[in-house]
């Protein structure tokens, strides 16, 4: 049986853990799970309501961190979640997404030795001002298994690297939620409530810096909304800090005076996915809602200027307008004028409602396959951790011979899993490891085959030479 932890943080996370979570119950021979929450959203619209839709238990462990800048968020949840998995030892921590919680919690498992596995992995915007983008980046390239829900995801990690065997293409796990409670979806009153007639509307949502931070571009985008809202009423469910934003920068008047602007309290997620699938377009700077409405097959005006999900655009409803008020009024007039017709969406593939089975069966696969690199934190702390002088000794020495090379650590010697070669090559030690193919119950007692030292100045990884 395989102990994971599962984390969760932010809203777009609770989508992707509630379907594991229910695979992971269905299969209880195999798996034993704690969800951990770090509160990285607060507030019980944007996180228990959350929890109660998607039929998601309440989590084991819940962190609490609340909001904070990047670095003291992450920060604040790296120092929080130690703690749990020094006293849970999981074979597994499971990261979801690109939030802070994502990547500082990846940073934690991996730097204890701990096996992270990626969900979502692979999506890129090539825009690095996006925090988002970092977090993704950075967890990729330190989990042992990259769960990728599209092909181009794949194609991205082999492009910066990725060895295949640590790349798995699963499916989007967030469609699982979807469909999974689409029905539950429909007997939800919101649009009654609010009184608006099916497809007789827009829904608008924006949290990202890159639109609400800043005065120019959000002006541009209020713009746009101005003159779609003559045509078409918006309906604005706004995030808690897109609220806060608004009335920083001193554009609470205007907002309030835009006639057919209705804004609305964040709604949980049955709400939210009746009030979509109701929508003659909609109108974001999200991720996943560029996904949802593809399923859906609701037109979609994304507010950016790029977007990690190309599949979208390319076979799905999703059109890219960026924050210029004439391309969004554009781009939202021809969905008004020219609705799309009833036939199914085309969906992408393996987006199936399926993904969470196929991410535990990689999961045991993996498990079951050893390890092909070491942790790189645990590795150079291994080295590290040497003294000095034993450290500078592998540098000295300009052959293969073995009784001049240096102990290795014991915390890399016969470490289980370590089947291919791995190179540490720290700036401070200049000294170089190799780590020869062998499984672990017979690795050498004391010392390693060690390779021609060299000066180097970087840190990485490397499998086996080819012949």
């Amino acid at each position: 049986m395989l102990k994971i932890i599962i984390v969760a943080g932010a809203r777009p996370n609770f989508m992707k853990v509630a379907p594991i979570v229910a695979a992971m119950k269905r299969r209880r021979d195999q798996f034993q799970t704690l969800l951990v929450h770090t509160g990285q959203h607060y507030g019980e619209a944007m996180s228990s309501a959350f929890f109660r839709d998607l039929d998601l238990p309440g989590p084991d462990v819940y962190l609490g961190v609340g909001s904070a800048s990047h670095a003291q968020q992450t920060a604040a949840i790296m120092q929080a979640f130690e703690p749990v998995v020094i006293q849970e030892k999981p074979d597994w921590v499971i990261v979801v997404g690109d939030v802070n919680s994502t990547l500082a919690c990846a940073l934690v498992s991996v730097q204890l030795g701990i096996k992270v596995a990626h969900v979502e992995a692979g999506l890129r915007s090539r825009d690095r001002t996006m925090p988002e983008e970092i977090n993704r980046l950075l967890t990729d390239q330190i989990a042992e298994l990259l769960l990728t829900p599209s092909a181009d995801a794949n194609q991205n990690l082999r492009a910066e690297g990725i060895p295949p065997e640590r790349i798995k293409l699963v499916g989007n796990v967030m469609i699982d939620s979807l469909l999974g409670q689409l029905d539950r979806a429909k007997q939800s009153t919101a649009r009654a409530a609010l009184g608006l007639t099916e497809k007789e509307y827009a829904v608008l949502t924006l949290h990202r810096p890159s639109n609400v931070d800043d005065t120019t571009a959000f002006r541009r985008i209020i713009d746009a909304l101005e003159e779609i809202a003559l045509r078409l009423p918006i309906v604005f469910p706004a995030h808690p800090r897109t609220r806060k934003m608004i009335a920083e920068l001193g554009l609470t008047e205007r907002v309030e005076k835009i006639k057919g602007l209705l804004v609305i309290a964040p709604v949980g997620y049955l709400d939210f996915l009746q009030l979509l699938m109701g929508a003659r377009l909609v109108l974001t700077d999200s991720g996943g809602i560029q996904e949802e409405s593809t399923v859906l097959g609701i037109p979609c005006i994304t507010l950016r200027g790029n977007t990690e999900r190309p599949l979208t655009v390319e076979i799905g409803t999703n059109t890219i307008a960026g924050t210029t008020s004439a391309q969004i009024v554009k781009a939202a007039l021809d969905v008004i004028d020219n609705p799309p017709g009833t036939s199914a969406p085309r969906l992408p593939p393996l987006w199936d409602g399926h993904t969470a089975d196929r991410i535990l069966n990689a999961l045991i696969q993996r498990n079951e396959s050893p390890s092909q690199t070491l942790s790189a934190c645990s590795a150079v702390r291994s080295v590290s951790a040497l003294p000095r002088a034993k450290r500078y000794a592998g540098c000295a020495s300009r052959s293969n011979d073995a009784e001049s090379a240096p102990d290795l650590p014991s915390s890399i010697e016969g470490r289980p899993g370590c089947e291919k070669s791995l190179r540490v090559s720290l700036r401070q030690s200049c000294w170089n490891i190799f780590v020869r193919g062998r499984r672990p119950n017979s690795f050498p007692a004391s010392r390693p085959e060690h390779s021609k030292q060299r000066p180097c100045s970087k840190i990485f990884f490397l499998t086996r030479p080819r012949n």
